[in-house]
């Protein structure tokens, strides 16, 4: 993959699908000593009140998804946007820009001071962020493992976690956007042996 870093730094992303492991590796990863931005945190700090975030959807949605705190509501805001097609676009748009953007900035400054940066996002390759990178590693289970995980991590239906599954690309056709194919469907001593592995590889190039 090619990347738009100026720098000599190395920037490498983790993407996966849902209950795939991804926050297992990110935490060996900063184990290791590593620096790895995570999106879903990045988001949640942008969405906190008085966020850049929290003031576009609150332009664009009004306070009504606003809890008597005056926090961001999710599930509310997740039900609006769901229940009608063009809010959802119109709060994708939102977000996606203001959430690139930051996660760009968040890049750029860690690429001048390390020489290996990792970047945990979910929907990379849905989101088309492959240009950013140098590498990506997906975190890979079987659809059985997946929906399993899924089901007792987050206690839903069968149906539930089918419908969160199929929101997002493929594992499958993840594949051939990967770099590196992390399988995650056996023990923690298993992917902590295929993370060294690859740590020692790019250790070697960076």
């Amino acid at each position: 993959m090619s990347s738009m870093s100026k720098t000599m730094s190395m920037i490498i992303g983790i993407t996966g699908g849902i209950a795939s492991g991804k926050s297992t590796v990110v935490h060996y990863l900063r184990q290791e000593g590593y620096q790895v931005i995570d999106a879903d945190q990045v988001v949640h700090e942008l969405q906190a009140k008085g966020g850049r975030l929290y003031k576009a959807l609150v332009t664009e949605f009004g306070q009504t998804i606003l809890q008597e705190n005056g926090e961001l509501d999710r599930p509310k805001l997740s039900k609006l946007i769901f229940s009608d097609p063009k809010k959802k676009e119109r709060s994708a748009l939102i977000q996606n820009q203001i959430i690139r953007q930051s996660l760009k900035v968040q890049k750029d400054q860690l690429a001048k001071t390390n020489a290996i940066v990792f970047m945990d996002i979910p929907l990379l390759i849905e989101l088309n962020y492959l240009d950013w990178f140098d590498q990506v590693w997906l975190v890979y289970v079987n659809s059985g493992t997946q929906l399993k995980r899924l089901i007792d991590r987050n206690h839903y239906t069968k149906e539930e976690a089918e419908a969160r599954i199929n929101s997002q690309l493929a594992m499958e056709e993840k594949k051939a956007y990967a770099d590196l194919i992390i399988d995650n469907n056996g023990s923690q001593k298993d992917l902590k042996n295929q993370l060294s592995s690859a740590l020692k590889k790019i250790r070697g190039h960076a």
